[in-house]
């Protein structure tokens, strides 16, 4: 299954008329060469663009070599009209960057003056109106312009896959979380496909695959993969006929889209209906790279999917759920981590956090639905979460939500989960996320944004930058460090 795009880079020269052609071609072979030599893969497109001809020629060979992402190197000054024409007529997303100079030897009848021409050029792409991404510092020599184009990489990969997405919803949120709706205008401004549907399309979709031959396969390898954390292998059945709905689902309805996320609802009617908890199911579909959001939190999946294309590791979605006990803080984390209390917090779901990233995953009951649906007696009906502490490593929380306006808005906050016990229940762990207090306050409480956030497994926070200017987020929150204060702290 191949839930994420697969980025198939091409690279394309650029010369002014008025400058050697052979410059540009012999720097563009240097790049390509350092990029290969690092084990990135990049065709080398051998029409290089002098002339809106030539424009239309260097398109031809990326569509007939099957690039879908492009690298706009200018070898020399470049010409600003046909440079830019490419970039209109490609399909997807752009980088530009330009060549340094060589040698001091060299700066006479070996000077490109591309320096100059990226000015010109990122003039032109205003002028059309055109997305391109440019670096930080986008001018550099062939191993500076292979790193820069790694980099690109995976930010072309977040916009491929939301060019294809489409996201799978079943019910309305509960009347009591209120919190992750929001407005659908926005997915459609990002070229993002959702198809909302019913519960009940969802329970007919299951009860039509009782008895599927194709449960036993399943179920062996959820056993498989629980190993000794298969605590509770009776509700295994009927978590296998779930996530074969589900799949067959996401096959059936993905349409013209490539890729296919989940927003599910997933309690209170769920347990007595399906006769299980989801959690399981949905962290084995986040290992699978198509992440099934709870609670119908559809920012959140597309959050995740995000979060995916960055890093090509299952993400989770987690609550940003409550405070590190004192006596845990003074105990486990003060002296050894660079933490103060404030910056920590604990990150939990049921258990819906692939078992990957647990640290001794099990089969286990959601605890605080039993406690409404099942109080008397063995847990039947709310089995079905994978619990265990997450294990410590970076990581970055992050979320692109939509306002009541429709407008887009976005934070990112690299921190670590540290390898300390939360003593609780769920899919937990604690994590410290530097001046995480005044995050809190001045960007997830000033900005209203909901309780979950979506969170991968690397730091991420420059891929995730660059990707939401892309795509055109206007608003990119960051846990600022001290001494920047937030437009409403208070700096007294």
């Amino acid at each position: 299954m191949q839930n994420i795009p697969q980025v198939k880079l091409g690279i394309v020269a650029v010369s002014r008329d008025c400058f050697p052609i052979a410059l540009s071609e012999r720097r563009r072979a240097a790049i390509v060469a350092a990029y290969r030599k690092a084990g990135g893969q990049i065709e080398e497109i051998q029409a290089t663009v002098e002339s809106e001809l030539d424009a239309l020629r260097a398109l031809a060979e990326l569509n007939q070599k099957g690039c879908n992402a492009l690298v706009l190197f200018l070898g020399n000054f470049g010409p600003e009209g046909p440079e830019t024409q490419l970039v209109a007529k490609f399909d997807g997303p752009t980088m530009v960057v330009a060549a340094a100079e060589e040698s001091g030897d060299s700066v006479i009848d070996g000077r490109g003056d591309a320096y100059c021409g990226m000015l010109n050029a990122s003039y032109n792409l205003g002028l059309r109106n055109l997305k391109a991404y440019i670096p930080e510092y986008p001018v550099g020599t062939a191993p500076e312009l292979a790193a820069l184009i790694a980099e690109f990489e995976p930010i072309a990969r977040i916009v491929l896959g939301l060019k294809g997405l489409k996201i799978l919803s079943f019910g309305p949120r509960p009347y009591d979380f209120l919190a992750c709706n929001a407005p659908i205008k926005a997915l459609y401004d990002l070229g993002v496909e959702i198809q909302e549907n019913s519960e009940l399309d969802l329970f007919a979709a299951y009860n039509a695959l009782k008895d599927d031959p194709r449960i036993p396969g399943v179920i062996a390898d959820m056993e498989k993969e629980l190993g000794e954390g298969n605590k509770m292998p009776g509700i295994l059945p009927r978590l296998a006929q779930y996530e074969l709905a589900l799949l067959d689902w996401a096959e059936a309805h993905r349409g013209a889209s490539k890729y296919v996320v989940f927003a599910n609802k997933c309690w209170p009617a769920f347990q007595t209906q399906f006769g299980f908890v989801p959690c399981y199911v949905n962290s084995r579909l986040a290992a699978k790279m198509m992440p099934v959001s709870c609670e119908v939190d559809i920012y959140g999946a597309l959050s995740e999917y995000i979060l995916a294309c960055a890093t090509e590791v299952a993400p989770t979605l987690l609550d940003i759920n409550n405070t590190v006990p004192a006596d845990i803080y003074e105990a486990e984390i003060k002296g050894k981590h660079n933490y103060t209390l404030n910056d920590t917090f604990m990150g939990f779901h049921c258990g819906n956090t692939s078992a990957c990233h647990l640290v001794k995953p099990e089969m286990k009951y959601q605890l605080i639905m039993k406690r409404a649906l099942e109080p008397d007696k063995e847990p039947d009906i709310t089995r079905g979460t994978l619990e265990g502490d997450i294990k410590p490593g970076p990581i970055t929380f992050f979320r692109l939500q939509s306002a009541a306006d429709t407008s887009l808005h976005s934070y990112i906050a690299q921190g670590e989960v540290l390898p300390v016990a939360t003593r609780s229940f769920g899919g937990i762990g604690i994590f410290a996320i530097p001046e995480m207090g005044r995050f809190y306050r001045h960007v997830l409480i000033a900005k209203r944004y909901p309780h979950h956030g979506g969170v991968g497994f690397a730091h991420v926070g420059k891929v995730l930058y660059e990707a939401m200017k892309y795509i055109g987020v206007p608003d990119i929150a960051f846990n600022q460090p001290k001494g920047m204060l937030y437009p409403q702290e208070n700096p007294f």
